[in-house]
């Protein structure tokens, strides 16, 4: 049997940095062990050696909310900690490539609503031809942008101002893969690839003539009931008193953890957003990268919360259908997966040292996979999960933040974690069993006692 659990923030009020409990969900019976988790994720938030500067989790276990918590700091005055403001769990940060994921799931409700084909051509949809130059009588695919499968690469940029086109985008210099791996055709080869995101928010822009960032309000984050936006711009004051800075303790290429943080991303503290006039005379369609679709989404971890609600039950939100349960599927279905070539040098795709080995459509698929070094094995096995914790999801890593969004679709299990803000350099501390850092298979490894209890 569940019930309420009050005794964290107590227990928490007695330790240095902010940090809340939940007040309004059902949590484990066993509140000491509750208790034990909190105080835990607390140590690593601030451990002196590799701080954090904020942490905002949840845990949903048999498809309903059972945990969550926030710690550390949203906003940090550098000259006055008495005017720091404490992260919450209704705190938004911007959560890197989590928005892909949420991307992929406004692109399956425009399928179904007919708009949208994974397997059309997309220059159907951007109005011009776009082909890989050594193929060019493969057509690309939606399918192939949201399985990484596309051919586009990163190196010539993914962000672009306000004067480029998307089509101009297609001609630069390494815009498409010319190394080993162009002898594979598009949908061939895995490459994680931002830039295939925002050719998707262009074609998403194409077909409803709407910008990127109003169709997302649209499409998933109204009816879901989720506070947030791609751009912050649209965020409400509230909302704008509530956004995360993104920190580092950083400076010129040279971490300090003894040292001040420094601000990265939305350092505006309670004031409002900048007004960008772009939004007024952009035409929807010719470069959605203005919203950073592949990272650019501001939600708290409540608001993913109702996401990955919604997943667990079968398309389903508050009694109401978002998503069918085929669409649901097609997310979650492994699209590519990790091999060498036998007889041949090489793989079918590049895994990102381990870490990425099996994906779906705009979704990663977690196998509890372990390698020499890296690997995809989130928490260490155990006697209910041999595997460790398997399921499907999405990770993010930008401007110090660290986020991940993971589930298991039939037991109905899932972790959330935001992170805002590192203290040292990740890549100082690997995991010791998958290509997360320490600290994040460490947060892991708490959220998931919540679960086998």
């Amino acid at each position: 049997m569940l019930l309420r659990f009050y005794m964290v923030l107590a227990i928490l009020s007695i330790t240095s940095g902010f940090a809340q409990a939940t007040d309004d969900s059902d949590v484990m019976e066993n509140g000491t062990l509750v208790a034990d988790v909190s105080r835990q994720l607390l140590q690593i938030q601030t451990q002196h050696e590799r701080p954090l500067a904020s942490l905002s989790v949840a845990v949903i276990r048999n498809g309903r909310l059972v945990y969550e918590q926030a710690m550390g700091a949203r906003y940090l005055d550098q000259r006055d900690p008495e005017k720091n403001l404490p992260a919450q769990v209704d705190t938004l940060y911007r959560v890197a490539s989590v928005s892909k994921m949420v991307t992929a799931i406004a692109v399956m409700r425009l399928c179904e609503q007919g708009r949208l084909n994974l397997d059309t051509d997309i220059g159907t949809y951007l109005g011009y031809p776009v082909r890989h130059p050594n193929f060019p009588q493969v057509a690309i695919t939606l399918r192939m942008l949201l399985s990484h499968t596309s051919s586009l690469r990163d190196d010539g940029g993914y962000n672009f101002p306000a004067q480029v086109t998307l089509r101009n985008v297609f001609n630069l210099p390494g815009v498409w893969e010319t190394s080993s791996s162009a002898q594979y055709a598009p949908g061939q080869f895995f490459s994680y690839v931002n830039l295939n995101w925002g050719v998707i928010g262009s074609i998403m822009e194409a077909v409803t003539g709407q910008r990127f960032d109003v169709l997302m309000s649209e499409l998933v984050l109204q009816p879901l009931q989720i506070q947030g936006s791609f751009h912050p711009e649209n965020l409400t004051p509230e909302n704008i008193v509530r956004l995360a800075t993104l920190y580092r303790k950083q400076k010129d290429e040279q971490w300090n953890p003894d040292g001040p943080w420094y601000p990265q991303v939305d350092d505006r503290g309670a004031q409002a957003a900048p007004k960008r006039t772009f939004l007024q005379t952009y035409q929807p369609g010719t470069n959605a990268t203005l919203f950073s679709p592949q990272g650019g989404l501001r939600i708290s971890v409540q608001g993913l919360s109702h996401i990955m609600l919604m997943l667990m039950q079968d398309g389903e939100f508050n009694g109401r259908r978002f998503l069918s349960v085929d669409s649901l599927r097609q997310l979650t279905h492994p699209e590519w997966r990790y091999e060498t070539r036998s007889g041949a040098v090489g793989s079918n795709g590049d895994n990102y040292h381990g870490l990425f080995l099996s994906w779906g459509l705009g979704m990663q698929v977690f196998t509890g996979t372990r390698l020499s070094v890296g690997g995809d094995q989130l928490t260490r096995p155990t006697a209910k999960r041999s595997r460790g914790f398997t399921g499907v999801g999405h990770l993010g890593f930008a401007y110090g933040l660290q986020s991940a969004f993971i589930f298991d679709p039939v037991s109905r299990d899932g972790m959330i974690y935001l992170i805002g803000g590192a203290g040292d350099d990740p890549d100082k501390y690997p995991g010791q069993h998958s290509g997360l850092s320490l600290w994040e298979e460490e947060i892991l490894a708490q959220l998931v006692r919540l679960l086998d209890d």
